[in-house]
């Protein structure tokens, strides 16, 4: 049970294609969105899909393997933490950010 606190298991789709991107302190990294979806059935009878976006960071090594081997609309196994941070804006308002950390990745189908 080590470790399980501030864990997050998701499979889904990727929503976007991978650019692998450099801090200015020169750490490598990559930002996705997965799409999860879930169906369930209205109170009219009517199916309902209903999908969630999930913001997942990749850093370093996984990010250049993020990189280098996934597309857009695969899918994919991400395990990880969640994080949450807020900054100032270049016009300093303040911004608030949901994402998940990568620990860990699957690719799923090619």
């Amino acid at each position: 049970m080590k470790n399980i606190r501030n864990k997050v298991q998701l499979i889904g789709n990727v929503g976007n294609t991978p650019k692998l991107e450099e801090t200015k302190n020169g750490k490598k990294y990559v930002k996705l969105s997965i799409a999860t979806n879930n169906t369930y059935t209205n109170k009219e009878g009517e199916k309902i899909k209903d999908t969630q976006w999930h913001p997942v960071m990749f850093w370093g090594k996984k990010a250049e393997i993020a990189d280098k081997y996934i597309l857009k609309g695969q899918e994919i196994y991400v395990e990880g933490s969640l994080n949450y941070r807020d900054y100032e804006d270049e016009s300093g308002e303040k911004k608030y950010v949901f994402e998940i950390i990568s620990s860990e990745l699957l690719l799923l189908n090619n």
